[in-house]
């Protein structure tokens, strides 16, 4: 994989973490190396406290690695202050949970601008309204613009935090179990939506998830088992 074609790279990752009343140190991440491709996508399975929410924050930058590097389009993230650090999460990576984290008091459409209020890109906030509307209706809410969480199913208020981790156009999207909290129907349709938004929209998918289902949806699977990510 060439520079020009590669988004994110992981290098020597190392996570610990201090053990209680004065124990050794705690290993979760072992000397992590990898890269992932512009657009492509890629599932990271594994065992329950695997560390792959781990991996996911670190990658995220909510999180910093005890050692190693994390670059994004070669910019090195782990060197930034928190200002900075703040603004590559905003501008550069959309972010999708199992809980959708939707404002409760505010409409679908004002849930998915909330990301653009933070931006210092002029052109971005001004078109923000058309492309949120855009994508809303790519995602088959367009008759749900005006409601609020409450009033949606499941799968419409995580549909909806998947247009609003789309928002501010990001390089890069991470979704941590985003399929866990909906039944069997609901989960299908929106790991085949990620997908197709995957290709449509240009952007680097990197889902953690217990579904096979999911996984095998993307272009590349990773397992993290005793700290170690190998690809399957």
């Amino acid at each position: 994989m060439s520079d020009a074609d590669s988004l994110l790279k992981l290098i020597h990752v190392t996570k610990q973490y201090e053990g209680a009343d004065g124990a050794g140190a705690l290993p979760v991440l072992r000397d992590i190396t990898a890269e992932f491709e512009r657009g492509e996508s890629a599932a990271i399975i594994g065992p329950s406290g695997s560390g792959k929410s781990t991996l996911l924050n670190i990658i995220g930058t909510l999180d910093r690695p005890t050692s190693g590097q994390v670059l994004l389009a070669g910019d090195e993230l782990s060197g930034l202050d928190e200002e900075q650090l703040a603004t590559v999460r905003n501008r550069r990576i959309g972010f999708i949970f199992q809980g959708h984290h939707l404002l409760p008091q505010c409409t679908v459409l004002e849930n998915v601008l909330v990301p653009t209020l933070a931006s210092k890109d002029e052109k971005l906030r001004s078109s923000a309204e058309t492309r949120a509307r855009r994508l809303l209706g790519r995602v088959a809410l367009t008759d749900r613009l005006l409601h609020k969480p409450g009033q949606l199913s499941g799968g419409e208020r995580q549909r909806v935090a998947v247009v609003r981790a789309l928002i501010n156009e990001p390089e890069l999207l991470l979704a941590d179990e985003p399929t866990g909290a909906l039944d069997r129907t609901s989960a299908d349709k929106l790991g085949e939506l990620l997908v197709e938004l995957n290709r449509e929209e240009h952007v680097t998918l990197i889902v953690v998830t217990h579904a096979l289902d999911l996984a095998r949806r993307m272009k590349r699977i990773f397992e993290l088992r005793d700290g170690k990510l190998e690809l399957q």
